[in-house]
């Protein structure tokens, strides 16, 4: 398993070693203990979520409120899509910036996203299938969201815009800059003073 940090920091990119032959393939796709030596801490994982999509589904940006927020490991158990992870942490030193990495059932990477930070992905195949192990269960009340098509985040999709398929939560969320002014969006020092007390086990 190779572990890369992405260049949104507190982001990774995980590429099992697989192992073929005859009857097909086995692979590991989670490792704790090799997680817990890039980032710091052991995850304490709550609950496990699959979604289904098809091609030019876009689900995302979301993000929850810090601390606890929630830090996700996502992978593609079928088909492809492109993760995106989004630096929405006010005074960050790539605040606004994003990067990607592609999850498929042929490299089966995965991809870590710290608390704190967004998330969005598009399906580039019908019945794309991802999984994701995450921190905490989910409550509404402190999930947020910012319009995947805002032009501030520039995400750069490989599908046509028109044949982009996204739900009217997405559509409606606010753009990042109104999220910032609304005050809504987590902060640099709280993830990095959150992060800190995951690392010293408090």
């Amino acid at each position: 398993m190779q572990i890369r940090e992405l260049k949104i920091p507190d982001s990774y990119e995980i590429t099992p070693k697989q192992f073929g032959d005859d009857r097909g393939v086995f692979l590991e796709w989670y490792r704790f203990d090799r997680l817990e030596q890039a980032i710091g801490h052991p995850l304490r994982l709550e609950q496990a979520n699959t979604s289904v999509s098809k091609r030019g589904v876009v689900r995302g940006i979301h993000f929850a409120d810090i601390p606890p927020s929630q830090a996700k490991y996502v992978t593609a158990t079928h088909g492809a899509v492109l993760d995106f992870v989004i630096d929405i942490r006010v005074g960050s030193p790539t605040f606004g910036q994003w990067d990607s990495v592609l999850l498929d059932d042929v490299d089966r990477r995965a991809i870590y996203i710290a608390e704190g930070l967004g998330h969005c992905f598009i399906a580039l195949t019908d019945d794309a299938t991802v999984s994701y192990l995450v921190t905490s269960t989910f409550n509404a009340e402190r999930e947020h969201g910012i319009d995947p098509l805002d032009p501030g985040v520039g995400l750069e999709f490989p599908i046509d815009e028109a044949h982009l398929v996204l739900s009217p939560k997405d559509t409606d969320a606010p753009s990042l800059a109104e999220a910032a002014e609304a005050g809504v969006l987590p902060t640099w020092d709280a993830a990095r003073a959150f992060y800190r007390s995951l690392n010293e086990g408090r």
